[in-house]
C-alpha cells in the first residue's frame, strides 16, 4: 500500500526547493540514499529539479504580474490593458501653436473701408513649415476666411498705410489667429475583394498620430468610433440661421453603418478594424427575436428562465459593415515628438491654396508664430501608460456629478457655438419664476443647466436656440440613461464701479488713477467670473490698496446699469448688499461690467 507523503506547496525559490528535496529524501528514502555532499550524483538531480521548480515559479509569478495594470511591465500587455480600461495609448504627441495669419487689402475708394473682395480664403489642411529646426511641418485643421468674423473666428483690422496728402487709409492689414498642430498627411490605399468579418489593416509608419479620414471608391465616408458597437457619430452642417456668426455649425447625431476603430500596438503600428456586417447577405437569423429565442425546446421546456450567450448574436450589421469589392483611401497624420517644439517666429514658410474675388493682394499672405510651439513629446512611457489608463478608467467618459456636466458643457467645440458660462444645479433648487427656454422635457428629478454665450465682442448674451440644441446633442452622448437636463438662460445684470482714492505724495494722480482703473478692468474681466458669484467689496478694497501710489481707498460703489445698450434686468444692489458682499438673486444670474472703459470710474480726493 502506498505511503502518504507530506509535501509542502509553498516553496518558491531554488534554495527552498533544494532543501525540501533533501528533507524529503532523508524522510522517505533513508536506506536508499544518504550522500548529500555537493558533488554527489543524487545532489545533481535534486538541484536540477530545484532549478526547474524555480524557473516554473518565476514564470508563474511573471504571468500573474502581467495581468495586473499596476504591476505589468511588458509594453504589449500594457497596451492591451490600456484599451480594456478605455485609454488610447499615444505613440507620439503633437506640438500645438497659435499662428498669426495676415494679409493686406486695399481700401474701398468710396467708403475708405477694407475692400472685402480682396480678402483671401485659405484652404483647410494648409501646411506651414519652420524656416529652421529641420523644417518641421505644421497643419491647420480649418479653412481661414478673412472676410468672415465672429467670436469663434474674429478678423482684426488695422490701418496699414495712409494717403500722404489726404490722410485717408489706402491699405488695411487683416489678421486672424488659427491653431496649428505638428503633423502632415500621408495616404494609403487598400483594396478589398471578398468581405471579411472584422477585417483589420495595419499601418506601419513612424510617429503616427491617427486617422484623418477614410473614403471608398464610391466616395462613401467611413467614420471612426470608440468601439464598433457605437453606431452614431456627430455630423456637422453649416448654420444658415441668423445666428450663423455665433454658431457656425449645427451638429446632429447620425447613424453610420460604415465605421471603424483604431488601436496602436507596442511596435507603434496602427491597426484599423472594420465591422462584421456583409453587404447583400441576410444575417437576421443571428439577431435575437421571439422567433429564434423564445421558441422553447422539443421537450416542451419553457424559455422564460434560460440564460443565453450574447456572443452567439454578435454577427450582425449593428457592428458596422465590412468593406468588400472596393478600394479604401486612408489619410492619416504623422508627426509630433519633442523636436516639434519649434521656437517662436520660425513658422513662416507655407504652401497654401488661397482664393479671392480680386487676387491683387494674394501675395501679401503671411504666417508667423509669435510664441514657441509646445506640447510635443514622444509616446507614452511604461509608467505613463499605467497612470493614464487608471485615470481613464476613473473618468469613464460620462457625466455623473454636477462638475462633470459643467466641464463637459464648457468643452463644447466653439464651432458649435461659444458657451461662455455654465451653472448646473438640481432642478428644484432654481427659482420657479424662471420661464426661459427648456430644451429637454421637464422632469422633476432633472438637473437645470443655466448657460450664457459670448457675442463677437466677448460680452455675455443669451444663448441662441441653435447653440442650446447643439449643447443638447453633444451632452446626449455622455449622459446616463436615467438623467435629464433642462437647459435654461441665466440672467445678466450689468453693473458699474465708482471708487475714490487718496494718492500718496510725490505720485502723479493721473498715473495712479489709471493704474487703479486698469486693475479693476482686469478684476472684472468677465472670463474670471462665474454665474451666481457674489461681489466681495472687501476684496476690491484690497486690490486697490495694493496699487502703487494709493494711500487710502475711501469708497467703492457698485451701481446697476440697465436699459438701452445694457441688460433689461434691473437689480437692487443696495438691498442685496450684506457685510460688504453684494449677493446674487435667487434667480440664477451673473454680474457683468459690460463696458469696462466707461463703466469703471474713479477719482482722487483729499482728506
Amino acid at each position: 500500500m502506498a505511503q502518504d507523503r507530506n509535501i509542502k506547496y509553498v516553496d518558491r525559490e531554488f534554495g527552498d526547493f533544494r532543501q525540501q528535496l533533501i528533507e524529503y529524501t532523508k524522510n522517505y528514502f533513508p536506506d536508499t540514499y544518504n550522500d548529500f555532499s555537493p558533488t554527489s550524483p543524487g545532489m545533481m538531480f535534486m538541484e536540477m529539479a530545484a532549478y526547474v521548480g524555480d524557473v516554473l515559479s518565476f514564470y508563474q509569478d511573471i504571468q500573474l504580474q502581467e495581468t495586473f495594470l499596476q504591476y505589468a511591465k511588458e509594453p504589449a500587455n500594457l497596451y492591451t490593458l490600456a484599451y480594456m480600461m478605455g485609454y488610447k495609448p499615444k505613440v507620439t504627441t503633437v506640438a500645438e501653436v497659435v499662428l498669426e495669419v495676415t494679409q493686406r487689402v486695399g481700401a474701398d475708394p468710396i467708403t475708405s473701408t477694407p475692400n472685402w473682395n480682396q480678402a483671401l480664403t485659405v484652404s483647410r489642411n494648409t501646411v506651414i513649415r519652420s524656416d529652421s529646426a529641420g523644417s518641421i511641418p505644421f497643419l491647420i485643421d480649418r479653412e481661414i476666411d478673412f472676410s468672415f468674423s465672429s467670436s469663434y473666428e474674429p478678423t482684426e483690422i488695422s490701418i496699414y498705410s495712409l494717403d500722404g496728402n489726404t490722410g485717408v487709409p489706402t491699405e488695411f492689414l487683416l489678421k486672424k489667429r488659427v491653431k496649428a498642430v505638428s503633423s502632415q498627411i500621408k495616404t494609403l490605399t487598400t483594396t478589398f475583394t471578398d468581405s471579411e468579418k472584422y477585417a483589420t489593416i495595419t499601418v506601419d509608419d513612424a510617429s503616427i498620430v491617427g486617422v484623418l479620414d477614410i473614403v471608398d471608391e464610391d466616395t462613401n465616408n467611413w467614420y471612426e468610433v470608440p468601439f464598433l458597437g457605437q453606431e452614431t457619430v456627430f455630423i456637422d452642417t453649416s448654420n444658415t440661421s441668423t445666428d450663423d456668426a455665433l454658431v457656425p455649425f449645427i451638429t446632429n447625431l447620425q447613424k453610420v453603418p460604415r465605421r471603424f476603430v483604431t488601436r496602436f500596438n507596442s511596435q507603434g503600428q496602427l491597426l484599423i478594424q472594420f465591422g462584421a456586417g456583409v453587404v447583400g447577405t441576410d444575417d437576421t437569423t443571428f439577431t435575437p427575436d421571439p422567433t429564434n429565442v423564445g421558441m422553447g425546446t422539443n421537450q416542451g421546456v419553457g424559455t422564460l428562465n434560460i440564460a443565453y450567450d450574447p456572443s452567439n448574436y454578435l454577427y450582425t450589421q449593428t457592428y458596422g459593415l465590412a468593406p468588400s469589392n472596393t478600394t479604401l483611401t486612408i489619410r492619416y497624420l504623422v508627426g509630433g515628438g519633442v523636436k516639434a517644439n519649434v521656437p517662436a517666429n520660425t513658422l513662416t514658410q507655407y504652401t497654401a491654396a488661397s482664393t479671392a474675388v480680386d487676387t491683387t493682394y494674394q501675395g501679401t499672405l503671411a504666417f508667423n508664430n509669435t510664441v514657441a510651439a509646445t506640447g510635443g513629446k514622444d509616446g507614452d512611457t511604461v509608467e505613463e501608460l499605467r497612470q493614464n489608463s487608471l485615470r481613464s478608467f476613473a473618468e469613464q467618459g460620462r457625466a455623473v456629478t454636477l462638475q462633470d456636466y459643467t466641464v463637459r458643457a464648457m468643452s463644447l467645440p466653439s464651432k458649435y457655438g461659444s458657451v461662455g458660462k455654465v451653472y448646473v444645479t438640481q432642478d428644484g433648487l432654481g427659482s420657479t419664476g424662471n420661464v426661459t427656454d427648456s430644451i429637454i422635457d421637464n422632469n422633476p428629478l432633472a438637473l437645470s443647466m443655466y448657460v450664457l454665450a459670448y457675442d463677437n465682442n466677448r460680452r455675455l448674451t443669451t444663448a441662441s436656440s441653435n447653440l442650446k440644441q447643439n449643447l443638447k446633442t453633444y451632452l446626449s452622448q455622455y449622459m446616463i440613461l436615467t438623467d435629464a437636463i433642462n437647459i435654461k438662460d441665466a440672467f445678466i445684470v450689468n453693473i458699474g464701479v465708482n471708487f475714490d482714492i487718496l494718492v500718496r505724495s510725490n505720485y502723479n494722480s493721473r498715473d495712479v488713477l489709471l493704474s487703479c482703473t486698469n486693475t479693476l478692468v482686469d478684476y472684472f474681466n468677465i472670463t474670471k467670473w462665474n454665474i451666481n458669484q457674489p461681489i466681495d467689496l472687501s476684496s476690491i478694497y484690497g486690490v486697490l490698496d495694493r496699487v502703487v501710489g494709493v494711500q487710502t481707498v475711501q469708497k467703492v460703489e457698485i451701481i446697476n446699469k440697465q436699459g438701452e445698450t445694457y441688460s433689461e434686468y434691473a437689480y437692487d444692489i443696495k438691498g442685496a448688499t450684506r457685510n460688504n458682499i453684494v449677493y446674487p438673486s435667487y434667480d440664477t444670474m451673473i454680474f457683468e461690467v459690460k463696458f469696462p472703459n466707461q463703466d469703471i470710474k474713479g477719482r482722487t480726493t483729499t482728506l
